[in-house]
């Protein structure tokens, strides 16, 4: 068995005294993994930091096998976000999402360009933004999207402000404000407003929101949690408020 994809390194872990169990996001193939023989030499290690894109060659007796990776790389995430903590956050916990709750070898070629995509927002001033959007559409691509196009109680398309933590349906003002310390807050950004202003606040309240609905409905039936690393970019984003 033999292919050729490109991809996202996700993680890469120590096997043995020299080689790394190394997951990839691949463009045809999804979320797979292989065993990359040196891989913790000095030069492999530079290759596959996490975010790096790469051509990777697979090969496995039979397809069920863990496979060997041939590996080479494209371009370098990691050296472009040197002194930028925000945005190796970001890095860090949409890899480490993926990782978490994307089967392996299920072919997810939505995914693979929101992924791209949202590297490439880092080269610009709305990354975090689009960081948001990325969570909104993960949920989206493993089944729990939201509906934010009407509101639940009403059927109104107009003035939709919060989220049922319940249905994961937008609620309007007028319908949600007896209930508004029991509802999720809707940023308007998140809902496509022209010409919104993102603040500090709507970055935080657009990560609490997929932050719920990611730990109800996918971690927390694993009695897991959020990475680390998407705690500590929603606690960085909360504090530039």
């Amino acid at each position: 068995m033999e292919w050729q994809d490109e991809g996202f390194v996700l993680a890469s872990r120590p096997h043995g005294e020299a080689a790394s169990i190394v997951s990839l996001l691949t463009s045809k193939n999804g979320r797979f993994s292989g065993l990359v023989h040196g891989g913790q030499s000095r030069r492999q290690r530079a290759v596959l930091q996490v975010g790096n894109k790469v051509t990777a060659v697979w090969r496995a007796r039979l397809d069920e096998h863990l496979g060997t990776y041939s590996i080479e790389l494209e371009s370098s995430t990691i050296a472009r976000l040197l002194g930028e903590p925000g945005k190796l956050l970001a890095l860090s916990s949409a890899s480490e999402l993926v990782e978490a709750v994307i089967p392996e070898r299920d072919p997810c070629p939505n995914l693979y360009q929101s992924f791209s995509a949202l590297l490439g927002s880092f080269n610009g001033e709305y990354w975090a933004a689009t960081y948001v959007y990325w969570e909104l559409h993960l949920l989206t691509d493993i089944g729990f999207g939201l509906d934010l196009s009407e509101c639940a109680g009403t059927g109104v398309t107009e003035d939709l402000v919060f989220v049922s933590p319940k249905s994961g349906k937008a609620v309007s003002r007028q319908a949600g404000e007896p209930y508004k310390d029991k509802l999720l807050k809707l940023p308007a950004f998140l809902k496509g407003a022209s010409g919104a202003q993102i603040s500090g606040k709507d970055l935080a309240d657009g990560l609490i929101l997929t932050g719920y609905f990611l730990q109800k409905c996918v971690f927390q039936p694993r009695q897991k949690k959020l990475p680390d690393s998407r705690v500590r970019l929603a606690g960085k984003l909360s504090s530039n408020n």
